[in-house]
């Protein structure tokens, strides 16, 4: 089993794309069994709510369903849980570092380091802009998720 935590601001956006996604592209490997995702926000301004409904329409249009989703704060315990914490931007990953406790089993990225170019760090924030930025979001966590499911399921075959 590997487990994996998406991690943005508000898991109203990012993280809740990511998570659906990579959820998906699991599935359809086979591998929605022995691979978990879940996403959470570095602050609890929406903790509860689903996420933003711009953020869902965009994800619907490309076949990835988010309705279910529910926006949590990350966790002092996650670091226990997860085997993988991947942050959307540098600001994520300086948060989850200063939170992580000595003990974490969990290693902690940027989601973007399994991008296939290799060249970006941050996922943008769509949420203050058009409709544009969503799909631009999507086409970064598409491709970086693509990445990382090969890659754990390459680690799966090797043992």
């Amino acid at each position: 089993m590997k487990r994996v935590l998406f991690v943005c601001t508000g898991n109203i956006c990012r993280s809740p794309t990511a998570e659906g996604v990579f959820r998906h592209l699991a599935q359809e490997a086979g591998l929605g069994a022995v691979i978990v995702s879940a996403s959470a926000g570095t602050h609890g301004y929406h903790v509860g709510e689903a996420p933003d409904p711009r953020t869902v329409a965009a994800a619907k249009r490309r076949g990835f369903d988010l309705s279910a989703q529910r926006a949590q704060k990350v966790r002092a315990e996650d670091f226990q849980i997860y085997d993988l914490i991947l942050a959307m931007d540098r600001g994520h990953l300086a948060h989850l570092e200063a939170l992580r406790p000595n003990s974490a089993k969990a290693e902690v990225r940027l989601f973007l380091d399994y991008h296939p170019e290799g060249t970006l760090k941050d996922v943008p924030d769509p949420y203050y802009g058009g409709a544009d930025g969503f799909e631009n979001v999507l086409d970064m966590i598409e491709h970086a998720s693509k990445v990382l499911l090969n890659q754990i399921a390459a680690g799966f075959r090797q043992k």
